[in-house]
């Protein structure tokens, strides 16, 4: 014995990317026709693009894991 209503709507949204291209595609976010804005897609986020690879070192977090580590490999 099944529930009928258990699953969520699943139906047509569009989605803008940041660069301001979109597409169709199918979710449950929203409801039909509602529209997704992206602030972070993989055109613009670092992990996509390769990005800066610097590391921030706040409050010496980055200094001290160095530190602790050094040597390991």
């Amino acid at each position: 014995m099944s529930k009928a209503d258990i699953h969520p709507d699943y139906h047509q949204i569009k989605v803008v990317m940041t660069d301001g291209t979109h597409f169709t595609t199918y979710s449950t976010y929203g409801k039909e026709g509602d529209t997704l804005t992206l602030d972070i897609d993989p055109t613009t986020h670092p992990a996509w693009t390769g990005g800066d690879t610097k590391l921030m070192d706040r409050g010496g977090r980055l200094t001290r894991f160095k530190k602790k580590f050094e040597g390991f490999l």
